[in-house]
């Protein structure tokens, strides 16, 4: 009766074959099995492509434009058109060049990534600019410092690291980070320490630069995980940074100097008035930067050139920081009016005590950063006898005056 056995899809003996498995009321073979299991996980590798096909080309067609990048980038940053422009642009031909679909008719060209190098004084706005673009991305997105980055084999966390936030952003999925952002901020901490040639090591400065190199330009990086510094038995994630935009960001503290020397002309003779006044005043001097201010500064050529794209942040004047104040989504008077709201009490404040806030501000010049130094000065006795009460808080002149009088 055994050997009487045999399969029910293709007639076969169980004599004939490895192993026959018995249902309720029939039998297969392992020929089956397999010939089963072949044709199910080929429709299933076929549905999952197309599903992901139409998946990325729906989140293509959903990708705004450089205009409308910039419009939602106007709701949070004052000021900084050029800038904003300049990302835009560069995040929108990011998601172009990612993009998993091909034109067959055409012949196939390679779009080279545009790093962008973001410069301007503290308070401008850069690290704003990098924070207000990821609510808006549709791809990976993280910033990293380069502050805490040292040469392999020194303390500190290698330049892999940066990579592995990006990682944790989108739970080490590997095929979306290497698609993403990394904002790098305080890039220009990295400067070489001296210009001229030493027999040390430069381990936070050009060592901290060779090493980017690499990752900047687009190659296949070994990771670890949880960031940090690299072990010899630490199981290490390979990642490719080709398809990886970095947008940098720095103050460059000095830099100004390096670009008012080469343009500025210099006098021979007496020193007049009119050239003293000249000289005093003040001028936006990064709006002429070039490649060589930047290897001045501390940059190594290599790595200037894996930023092609270098744009500024203008100072701030009195009229962009009451603008800050006010104007955006997440400006500055609306959070403490939301603040306040919550314990049922609300907030005015006149415009002649905006303005004392602003010129204070402006003259301690640590930019937009300032603004919220003087605002807990002011409404810090108010919150901590805060009372669960319906009340008008109404903040003056004087009131601004006598908070700040210590200051």
């Amino acid at each position: 009766m055994e050997y009487s056995l045999k399969c029910n899809f293709c007639g076969r003996n169980k004599n004939d074959i490895a192993f026959l498995i018995s249902g309720i009321n029939g039998h297969i073979c392992n020929y089956c099995i397999e010939k089963t299991y072949s044709i199910i996980h080929k429709k299933f590798i076929i549905k999952n492509t197309n599903e992901k096909y139409k998946k990325d080309n729906k989140n293509f067609e959903e990708i705004k434009k450089p205009k409308e990048i910039k419009s939602f980038l106007d709701k949070y940053v004052v000021g900084q058109n050029e800038a904003k422009k300049i990302i835009s642009v560069a995040v929108y031909n990011h998601y172009k060049r990612i993009q998993q679909y091909k034109d067959c008719n055409k012949k196939n060209i390679e779009i080279e990534k545009s790093n962008v190098l973001l410069i301007g004084e503290t308070g401008t706005g850069k690290t704003l600019l990098a924070k207000s673009i990821s609510k808006l991305l549709k791809v990976p997105f993280a910033i990293a410092d380069a502050t805490s980055l040292t040469e392999a084999g020194y303390v500190g966390e290698d330049v892999e690291s940066i990579l592995t936030k990006l990682l944790q952003s989108v739970n080490y999925d590997i095929s979306s980070a290497e698609k993403g952002i990394i904002f790098l901020d305080e890039i220009d901490k990295i400067s070489r320490k001296s210009n001229n040639p030493s027999i040390t090591r430069d381990v936070s400065g050009e060592g901290v630069q060779q090493a980017l190199l690499k990752i900047l330009e687009g190659s296949v990086i070994h990771v670890p995980p949880q960031g940090g510094r690299k072990h010899p038995d630490q199981k290490m994630i390979q990642m490719n940074t080709e398809n990886i935009l970095f947008i940098a960001g720095g103050t460059f503290d000095g830099i100004e100097k390096i670009i008012s020397d080469r343009i500025e002309e210099m006098s021979i003779g007496f020193i007049t008035h009119v050239y003293q006044k000249k000289k005093n005043s003040k001028k936006n001097y990064l709006k002429n930067i070039i490649s060589e201010d930047l290897k001045k500064f501390g940059l190594i050529p290599e790595i200037i050139g894996r930023f092609p794209i270098v744009t500024y942040l203008n100072p701030l004047n009195k009229n962009m920081l009451k603008k800050i104040l006010l104007e955006p989504e997440n400006a500055l008077i609306k959070q403490y009016q939301k603040l306040f709201d919550m314990d049922h009490i609300s907030l005015n404040v006149t415009d002649e005590a905006l303005n004392i806030i602003v010129d204070k501000t402006f003259q301690l010049g640590l930019g937009a950063r300032g603004l919220r130094t003087f605002c807990e000065k002011i409404f810090l006795d108010y919150m901590f006898d805060i009372e669960n009460v319906r009340s008008i808080l109404n903040i003056d002149k004087d009131i601004v005056i006598q908070k700040l009088s210590c200051s």
